[in-house]
C-alpha cells in the first residue's frame, strides 16, 4: 500500500511537471514548436518580400534555398501562407498579399532598427549585426519596437543604408547604381552596402567600405576594380563592387576635402579637421566628439611614443594620445593657412 502510494505522487509529481501551465516541459515543447513555427513563416515573408523588392519572382525553390529546407517543407510552408491569407501563389511564383507585406515589413522594420541600435548604442562587431538582428527580428513586442525607434530618433537608414520602414508600412526609396557600372574617373558616395553574402560582405567590411564615404573609380578591367575611398586604395572584384551602391557626385574634387588621415601627419605639422570616417561608429565616435574632434578643429601632432603608437595631438590645448587606428579614422586638411574661413572662431 505505502509503496502504491507513492507510485501514486510520484506519477501525479510527473504530470504536473509535464502539463503546469507555463513552467511544465509539455507546455514549453508547445511553446516551442509554436515560436518555430512562427519565425519560420516570418522568415518566408521576408524572403519574399526582398524579392519583390528587387523584382525577381520567387518560388517554392527559392524559398528552400533561402530557409535551408527540402523541397516539400517548402511546398508546405507556402500552402500555409496561402490559407492564411499572406501570399497568392500562380504560374509565375509567389507574391505577398497585402497583408503578408505588411507582415513582413514590421519583421524588416524590427530588424533594420535592431542593426541601428547595435551599430550606434554597442560595440557589438559588424560581422555580427545581422545575425543578431535575425534572432532579434522574433522576439521584439510592437511597443518595445516603437519605443527602440524614439530613442534611436528614428532612423531611416540602417548602417548599411537599407530603409527601414515606419511603423505605417513605408519604405523609404533608394536610388543609385552598383559600384561596378560606373567607369574610370567617376566619383560617387556609397549609398548602401549589401549585408548578404557573408563571404562578399565580409571583404567590404574587410576594406572598411561604409555608407556615406566617397568613392572614386581609378581603374576599371573585367576582372577587377580599384578605387580611392577614404584617401586608400582598394582593388575589388566585380562580384565585390556590385554590392556597394552609389549615387555619382561628379568628378570635380571639394577645394575643403582632406587630404590625408591624422595618423599620416608629421611631428610637429598642423592640420585641421575636415570629417570623422563613417567607419567610425558608437562609443570610438562619441569619445572622438568628446575630445573636441570636430570639423574646423586645427590639430598639431607634438610628439611619438618610442614605439611610434600612440602619438599625442594638441586638441583645443590638450594633449591627446591617440592610437594609429583612431587617428587613421580622422580625415584631416594639411594646408591650414588656406582654410581660415573654415576653422575662423573654432580654434583653441
Amino acid at each position: 500500500m505505502p509503496s502504491t502510494l507513492i507510485l501514486l505522487i510520484l506519477g501525479v509529481i510527473v504530470l504536473l511537471a509535464l502539463m503546469w501551465p507555463r513552467d511544465g516541459l509539455l507546455w514549453k515543447w508547445l511553446q516551442g514548436r509554436e515560436a518555430a513555427e512562427r519565425i519560420s513563416i516570418e522568415d518566408a515573408l521576408k524572403h519574399f518580400y526582398n524579392f519583390e523588392y528587387s523584382r525577381l519572382s520567387a518560388t517554392v525553390a527559392s524559398l528552400a534555398g533561402v530557409l535551408q529546407i527540402g523541397r516539400d517543407d517548402a511546398a508546405r510552408l507556402a500552402a500555409q501562407l496561402e490559407s492564411l491569407g499572406l501570399v497568392n501563389r500562380d504560374a509565375e511564383g509567389i507574391r505577398l498579399t497585402a497583408e503578408g507585406r505588411s507582415y513582413a515589413l514590421r519583421v524588416i522594420r524590427i530588424h533594420r532598427l535592431w542593426e541601428r541600435f547595435l551599430a550606434d548604442r554597442t560595440g557589438v562587431r559588424e560581422s555580427q549585426w545581422h545575425h543578431q538582428a535575425d534572432r532579434k527580428e522574433h522576439e521584439m513586442t510592437p511597443e518595445q519596437v516603437e519605443q527602440l525607434s524614439a530613442e534611436l530618433g528614428n532612423p531611416v537608414f540602417d548602417p548599411h543604408g537599407d530603409p527601414i520602414p515606419t511603423s505605417e508600412g513605408e519604405v523609404p526609396t533608394i536610388q543609385g547604381l552598383p559600384l561596378s557600372a560606373l567607369e574610370p574617373g567617376a566619383t560617387a558616395r556609397i549609398v548602401h552596402v549589401e549585408d548578404e553574402p557573408d563571404t562578399v560582405y565580409a571583404q567590404l567590411v574587410a576594406a572598411r567600405l561604409y555608407p556615406g564615404m566617397t568613392v572614386r573609380v581609378l581603374q576599371k578591367s573585367r576582372d577587377r576594380l580599384r578605387i580611392e575611398a577614404d584617401l586608400q586604395e582598394h582593388v575589388l572584384a566585380p562580384i565585390v563592387a556590385a554590392n556597394l551602391t552609389v549615387q555619382p557626385i561628379g568628378d570635380a574634387l571639394d577645394a575643403r576635402a582632406p587630404d590625408r588621415r591624422l595618423s599620416s601627419l608629421p611631428i610637429g605639422h598642423e592640420a585641421l579637421v575636415v570629417d570623422i570616417s563613417p567607419a567610425c561608429r558608437s562609443i570610438e565616435r562619441r569619445r572622438l566628439l568628446d575630445l573636441g574632434v570636430v570639423p574646423g578643429t586645427r590639430v598639431r601632432a607634438e610628439l611619438q611614443s618610442a614605439g611610434g603608437d600612440p602619438t599625442a595631438y594638441r586638441i583645443r590645448g590638450a594633449m591627446i594620445a591617440l592610437r594609429r587606428d583612431q587617428a587613421d579614422l580622422i580625415y584631416v586638411r594639411s594646408r591650414v593657412e588656406d582654410s581660415t574661413e573654415v576653422w575662423k572662431g573654432t580654434h583653441a
